[in-house]
């Protein structure tokens, strides 16, 4: 008999418990970007690579599958990266985004001198990236903006 009086309670506590779990993730957050090479160079087309810098603010770890963006720097388009592959991402941690380029060459000499004459550029990156837990993945869509100092002589 006191097990069924005890029974809401129980319920109430598990729900108070899992009910916060059951949340949508916070948005990934980009701190910096590092390692910067030229790969390849060519007259149509000449690959870039780099390394993001990024933040998880979320209570819980994720792993990224994969990623297709398209990037701008002050709203002139500079390349696109798809990219397959297998990052663990740590709950509330830092982590870095290797990343591939293949850079536009039509549109760099337009870049480069917009980008010599700012001491800021726009940087846009819009697309999809895959990401899930326990090889559970959802797309989602990603639309971001920022100014990114620049320093060419120090």
């Amino acid at each position: 008999m006191k097990l069924k009086a005890l029974l809401p309670f129980f319920i109430l506590s598990l729900l108070v418990i899992f009910a916060p779990s059951c949340r949508a993730p916070k948005d990934l957050e980009y701190h910096s970007f590092m390692n910067l090479q030229v790969d390849k160079v060519g007259f149509s087309a000449t690959t870039l690579k780099l390394d993001l810098v990024c933040y998880n603010p979320n209570n819980f770890g994720l792993q990224l599958k994969s990623t297709d963006l398209e990037i701008w720097i002050n709203n002139n388009y500079l390349g696109h990266t798809a990219q397959e592959y297998q990052v663990n991402i740590p709950k509330r941690g830092e982590f870095i985004l290797p990343l591939q380029i293949e850079v536009d060459m039509k549109n760099m000499l337009k870049n480069a001198i917009s980008s010599l004459a700012n001491k800021e550029v726009l940087i846009k990156a819009t697309g999809n990236v895959k990401v899930g837990k326990a090889n559970v993945f959802k797309n989602f869509v990603v639309n971001y903006e920022s100014l990114q100092k620049i320093t060419l002589f120090q």
